[in-house]
């Protein structure tokens, strides 16, 4: 890819451009992308990646393979600011899509670990004609089997699930209620934590056990 290959020295290139993404790009993003579907499908039900990709400095394996999957030239990705380099290069090498700078411009708003998560309120909401034009984000954390327990239910869930997370806002569930309240607007989050990962949906209700 010339824009890549033109901002880097030779050898950068090179070592960028070696860096795999899936041993099989097609069924290995399908693989992907079902397990997406079925997290989406049960929220805050724990999963684990059917396959793994290459992983850039900077992403966590289950980060990087959602990403190569759900990512393409027609959804932004906003990453921090000082997230490394290679992070930035192996997104556009494999996915082609656009890096922005300003969280609600980004179809994809991706969380590494040790950084904050942007407030819901700030992501892109979709618009009444286009609630799909709205934002995911897909957020690292250090633990989904360890830390503060909340309780989900509603669409998708025959009575309650329970999800355990380590590094969520305090003041999340405030958020996402209001999050709620905004359907058929709002943003959906992937939560991930090494190889593991689960959903919840703009319609999901969450509650924070004492």
């Amino acid at each position: 890819m010339p824009s890549l290959i033109s901002s880097q020295n030779p050898m950068q290139a090179s070592a960028t451009s070696l860096l795999p993404g899936f041993d099989n790009p097609v069924d290995d993003a399908q693989q992907v992308f079902r397990a997406t579907l079925e997290a989406f499908a049960h929220p805050g039900r724990l999963d684990t990646l059917p396959v793994t990709s290459g992983q850039p400095d900077g992403l966590s394996p289950a980060l990087s393979a959602l990403l190569l999957t759900l990512a393409d030239p027609d959804t932004p990705v906003w990453l921090p600011a000082d997230i490394p380099a290679a992070a930035r290069a192996f997104l556009r090498f494999h996915c082609g899509c656009p890096l922005v700078d300003t969280v609600s411009d980004a179809t994809f708003v991706c969380v590494p670990a040790g950084y904050a998560m942007p407030a819901l309120a700030d992501c892109a909401q979709g618009l009444p004609e286009y609630p799909d034009r709205s934002a995911t984000l897909i957020v690292e954390l250090p633990s989904l089997t360890e830390g503060a327990t909340y309780t989900l239910s509603g669409p998708g869930i025959e009575t309650t699930q329970t999800l355990r997370a380590t590094g969520l806002p305090a003041d999340l569930v405030a958020q996402w209620d209001a999050n709620n309240a905004l359907f058929p607007l709002g943003v959906d989050l992937l939560l991930a934590s090494g190889y593991q990962f689960c959903a919840m949906t703009r319609t999901t209700q969450v509650a924070l056990e004492d």
